[in-house]
């Protein structure tokens, strides 16, 4: 497995098959090449998450996992999406992956409501990721941390939308990950 960081808190992860992309928002990564992505996940609904996912998603035929109200609006966009739920996990012939919470806002470009925002847990190759999406430190952290024991936490750190650097670092202290990338931050 291969993790590459696309900016802001677009990443994408590369199996020996498949091209996951996460986030795809790049505006930090303008000449990024989507050929051969074949899944996209979407934490919420604002431009700096969502980004080019719809976009993607109709020129590679990859599908878009989001909680329903926003696989809902993907989808009328003309994307393949999947919606998915907090504690609900899908597999994937790659792995499997599990939306948890996340403390924030979610709103498509036009502003209407797109379901609650949301973290995941991916499980790819023996290792165990977390994308915390935009959130703020919170209990359900702690939870995650010592059910799930991600390997690999990516964790936001902008402070004003989401937790800050400060923050980030309790968590990280308290659960001890193998790597920590801060993400959501310095961007925009």
């Amino acid at each position: 497995m291969k993790i590459k960081y696309l900016g802001h808190s677009a990443f994408e992860i590369e199996t020996q098959d498949n091209k996951i992309l996460i986030d795809p928002f790049l505006a930090c990564y303008p000449n990024y090449n989507p050929t051969g992505v074949t899944n996209i996940f979407v934490t919420h609904g604002h431009g700096d998450h969502l980004g080019s996912a719809i976009e993607i998603s109709k020129a590679t035929r990859a599908e878009i996992t989001a909680i329903f109200e926003l696989a809902n609006y993907c989808a009328s966009k003309g994307a393949i999406s999947n919606g998915i739920s907090l504690g609900g996990w899908i597999n994937y012939s790659w792995g499997r992956v599990l939306a948890v919470p996340a403390f924030h806002s979610s709103s498509t470009p036009e502003g209407m409501y797109a379901g609650c925002p949301c973290g995941f847990i991916f499980e790819i190759e023996g290792k165990t990721l977390y994308h915390a999406g935009d959130t703020c430190l919170n209990s359900e952290m702690k939870v995650i941390g010592e059910v799930y024991q991600p390997q690999i936490s990516m964790l936001p750190i902008g402070g004003t939308y989401t937790m800050d650097a400060d923050e980030a670092a309790d968590y990280i202290n308290d659960l001890k990950p193998e790597l920590a990338i801060p993400i959501h931050y310095g961007s925009i």
